[in-house]
Parts: C-alpha cells; sequence; structure tokens
C-alpha cells in the first residue's frame, strides 16, 4: 500500500468520523418521561388512565406505533424515535401501611434520580402527594393527573390557577350529583341514601365532597348516613346493616380494603359478594365499578385524565410551558353509565330516551 494512499485513507477516515458526529450532536435528545403510578397493574382505573396516556403520547407523536404502547404496557419501558419511557408502581392499594409506603418512596425516589427524567408524571393522589413533594421546586417539572377534588392540599400548587411552583396536572371534579340524578332518573322511588366507602384517602375525598354537596341540599335524595371503613369484614356488615335504613347507596370507594391478616382484598371480589347480598340500588363514584357490576355512574373517566396529562407534558416539553403558570385543569366529565345486569337484577328498567349514553 502506498503511503499516498494511505494518507487518502486516514484523510477519507477522519472525514467520515467527523461527519458522523456533527450528525450524532445534531440529532435532538430523546424526552425521557418516568411515570409513576400510586396503584397497581391490575387495578382498572390504572389501566383506564394508561389507555389515555398512550392513545395521547401515539397521537402527538411520542410512541411511533400500537406496538410501542402494548411493549410499554406490559414492560413499563419503551423507547421510541423520541422518547424513553419508564413506569414505577407504588401499589398503595395492596401496601398502605406508613412504613410500607415510605419504603415504595425511598425506592422510587432513588430510580428517578438514577433515569434522569426530563419531566415526571404522577398518577393519582399518593404518587402526587409523597413523590411530588420529594421533588417539590427541583428543576425537573411534574405533571399530575386523577388527583381528588383539588392539588392544594398537598402543597404543590399555591392555587388551581396559578400553580407558582415546578407542578401542574389534572385533577377529578367529582360528577357525585351527576351520578345521584342518574340514580334517581333510573330508580325515581328513592329519597335518601348512605355513602359506603373504604378508608382510604380516594375514598376520605370523595366522602368529604358528597358531604358538602348535601349539607348544601345540592343532592336529589337525602343523605342519611356516612361510613367509611377499611376492614373488610366490618365493611360488609356495616353494608348490610345501610341498605335496611336507606333506599339506596353511594359507593364512594372500595379498592382498599383489607381483610382480618391485613391482606389486600381485590375490588373484584368485593363486587361479587356486594352484588350477591345487597338489595338496593347504587350510584358509584366511577365508570369503572359499573364494568365490574354496580348500578351507574356518571363516570369521573380515568381515559381523560391521562389523556389530558399528556397534552400539558407536551405543552411543557416542546412548547415551552412553565408549571408555575400553567392553570390545573379538570377534563370533561365521561359517559353516563349504567349496568345492565345490575338494573335487571334490581327489576331495573330504563330507556334510551333517558339520557343515557353508556351502559354495560
Amino acid at each position: 500500500m502506498s503511503t499516498a494512499f494511505k494518507r487518502i485513507l486516514i484523510i477519507t477516515s477522519i472525514m467520515v468520523l467527523f461527519i458522523m458526529s456533527v450528525v450524532h450532536s445534531s440529532a435532538p435528545e430523546k424526552k425521557r418521561i418516568l411515570v409513576v403510578s400510586s396503584y397497581h397493574r391490575e387495578y382498572r382505573w390504572s389501566q383506564e388512565t394508561n389507555e389515555g396516556l398512550c392513545a395521547a403520547l401515539k397521537e402527538i407523536g411520542y410512541f411511533d406505533n400500537d406496538e410501542q404502547i402494548s411493549e410499554y404496557t406490559k414492560n413499563d419501558y419503551v423507547e421510541t424515535s423520541k422518547t424513553v419511557v419508564k413506569k414505577l408502581w407504588m401499589n398503595t392499594k395492596k401496601k398502605k401501611l406508613a412504613e410500607e409506603i415510605a419504603g415504595a418512596v425511598s425506592k422510587i425516589t432513588k430510580l428517578t434520580n438514577d433515569f434522569k427524567p426530563d419531566i415526571i408524571m404522577l398518577g393519582d393522589d399518593n404518587a402526587a402527594n409523597y413523590i411530588g413533594n420529594q421533588f417539590l421546586d427541583a428543576e425537573i417539572p411534574i405533571v399530575f393527573w386523577g388527583v381528588n377534588n383539588t392539588p392544594v392540599k398537598y402543597g404543590l400548587v399555591d392555587s388551581i390557577e396559578k400553580p407558582g411552583h415546578n407542578v401542574t396536572g389534572v385533577y377529578q371534579t367529582g360528577y357525585y350529583k351527576d351520578s345521584l340524578e342518574l340514580l334517581k332518573k333510573i330508580a325515581p322511588k328513592i329519597k335518601t341514601f348512605a355513602i359506603l366507602s373504604d378508608d382510604t384517602s380516594s375514598g376520605r375525598s370523595h366522602v368529604k365532597k358528597i358531604e358538602r354537596l348535601a349539607h348544601k341540599d345540592s343532592l336529589p335524595v337525602k343523605l342519611v348516613e356516612t361510613v367509611v371503613e377499611g376492614n373488610y369484614k366490618e365493611w360488609k356488615r356495616k353494608a348490610l346493616e345501610l341498605q335496611d335504613k336507606v333506599d339506596a347507596l353511594f359507593i364512594a370507594q372500595y379498592s382498599g380494603l383489607m381483610d382480618e391478616e391485613h391482606i389486600y382484598v381485590s375490588t373484584e371480589k368485593v363486587t361479587e359478594w356486594y352484588i350477591k347480598n345487597i338489595k338496593i340500588p347504587e350510584a358509584a363514584v366511577q365508570g369503572q365499578f359499573v364494568k365490574q357490576g354496580m348500578l351507574c355512574s356518571a363516570d369521573d373517566s380515568g381515559y381523560n385524565q391521562g389523556h389530558l396529562a399528556v397534552h400539558i407534558v407536551h405543552d411543557i416539553l416542546t412548547n415551552g410551558k412553565s408549571p408555575a403558570t400553567y392553570s390545573t385543569v379538570s377534563p370533561k366529565r365521561g359517559p353516563l353509565m349504567v349496568s345492565k345486569r345490575r338494573a335487571e337484577m334490581l327489576g331495573i328498567s330504563f330507556t334510551d330516551d333517558m339520557g343515557i349514553e353508556e351502559y354495560h
């Protein structure tokens, strides 16, 4: 090989390396999105919010195709042409003792720092509260969804309109009045109701809002009693007692019940017992419970929560919006839902002209 040819080869190699380095340096870095869910993969609400989140990520272009949606949903991780998305679970429906939550927070905080996200998405109250406050006023922007009634209560935002920090997001208004009006429409003879809830942050939040509405005489039926109970055995006993006192129930929450050994009781198991033993009609706080068998709900849509949160993420990452000045929002209500099977069990009939948008 001649000396001249060697020189040409060296120069060519240098030029190729230079071009490759320029191309690499000019290519935009992939955005790193960390998603933290308060709950667990099998929980229907978490599935609904994930569906909305994934749909929006694909619509905007962060996900390239449906295969990446499937990969992310299955593995809690995906790398696309524009993003790296990772998901972590707090599992606070099943593990809600103080020391269990503290352990989850410590682990997730470390994993977050290791992942080095460009933005953090926090699903529902516990993630927003516990993880959000670990990174409040940090450089990393935070977007939450699924916070019940108002995000101000956790100190993450100064107000709904002017968050003031590095945090903004989507909260749940709660369509309690709409749900009771739907119940009254399909079961017009009811006059009184009681609230039945588990003893969780979500359940207590719903209970307070319903009680405030009842105090203002804003509801179509009279509130007689409220039960908040975390023990499954006691929850069942009190449910049986309530059906002898009132015409209907409002099911605020039942996804955090524990048995005598403090082991989580699935919502499917609770629903199976409930529909076999409770003979009065009920409204539920979310459509997910109607899908499991409860009678009706004006759905506070999980899909809409996740979908809208991604649009806020896009405004921050791509359009330069600041969480401090980005008003928190609540999406439009989901469909009016009635379980056809439960209605038949209770001898309730309804027609299309009642304005029911969807039933199962």
